[in-house]
C-alpha cells in the first residue's frame, strides 16, 4: 500500500546561505520544498533530520555553485506538493531563464489563464521550492519587487546575483 500525499514522510537538511539560512526537504520522489526561516507556506509531514540524504546533498552542492555564480539552472528532480493549478504555476517559473524577469500577468498567460493573475499571485507566494523554482524573478507589472517568503532583501540580492536590474523596493499592502 503506498502513502497518499498526506501521509509522505519528508526529511530535512540545514544549510547557510547569502540569503540566510536555509531548510531543504525531500522525499523518497525528490526535492519538496526550501524553506526560509520562519517559513509557514509549506506544510510537510518532517520526520526527520538527514544530513546525507543524497537529494538534500545535492541540492546543497547546486546552491553553492548557484550563490558563488557558477550555476544558472538546476538540475534537480522536484516532488512538489500543490494542487493542479500551483503546480502549473510553478513549472510556468521553471521556464524563466536566469536573469530575466515575467510579472504575473505574464505568467498567467502563458499558462492559458490571463484572467488568474491574483490566483497565479497567489500560487507564486506557496512556491515550495524558493529560488531553484525561481519564484523571486517575478515581480509587479510596474516593474517594482513584491512579496516574497524570503523578504524583499532577500529577493533584491537574489536578483542582483544573477545580475536583473529591477526598480527600487516596494510593499504591497
Amino acid at each position: 500500500m503506498t502513502k497518499n500525499r498526506a501521509q509522505k514522510d519528508y526529511v530535512y537538511k540545514m544549510v547557510k546561505s547569502p540569503v540566510g539560512e536555509l531548510k531543504l526537504v525531500a522525499s523518497n520522489d525528490g526535492l519538496a520544498a526550501i524553506m526560509w526561516e520562519d517559513d509557514w507556506r509549506v506544510r510537510l509531514n518532517i520526520v526527520a533530520e538527514d544530513k546525507k540524504n543524497p537529494v538534500l546533498r545535492e541540492t546543497e552542492r547546486q546552491l553553492k555553485e548557484y550563490f558563488a555564480g557558477r550555476r544558472k539552472t538546476f538540475d534537480l528532480k522536484l516532488d512538489f506538493a500543490g494542487t493542479a493549478f500551483q503546480k502549473k504555476v510553478w513549472h510556468a517559473l521553471l521556464t524563466i531563464p536566469f536573469g530575466e524577469t515575467r510579472s504575473y500577468a505574464q505568467i498567467a498567460k502563458q499558462i492559458g489563464k490571463p484572467k488568474a493573475v491574483r490566483a497565479v499571485g497567489a500560487a507564486n507566494g506557496r512556491n515550495p521550492i524558493s529560488i531553484v523554482t525561481p519564484c523571486h524573478r517575478v515581480i509587479g507589472s510596474s516593474g517594482h519587487l513584491t512579496g516574497f517568503a524570503g523578504g524583499l532583501e532577500a529577493k533584491a540580492r537574489l536578483l542582483g546575483l544573477e545580475g536583473t536590474q529591477v526598480k527600487a523596493l516596494e510593499k504591497v499592502a
